[in-house]
């Protein structure tokens, strides 16, 4: 489940700057957004592979 915290965490880490982005328009955030939701990606495919790779096991 640790792999979950860790999506859990990196999205709330990202409140704070979808706030920024979308309600006041900063730029600054918008990038901050983009390269958060790039991680978040990373970490899914990840946890796609492990949890295929654990069915395929047994």
């Amino acid at each position: 489940m640790s792999r979950f915290s860790e999506v859990r965490d990196l999205i709330l880490g990202m409140e704070e700057d979808f706030v920024k982005f979308y309600e006041k328009g900063n730029q600054a955030a918008g990038t901050r957004v983009r390269k958060g939701m790039q991680d978040l990606k990373n970490i899914a495919q990840d946890i796609r592979k492990e949890v295929q790779d654990k069915k395929n096991e047994g």
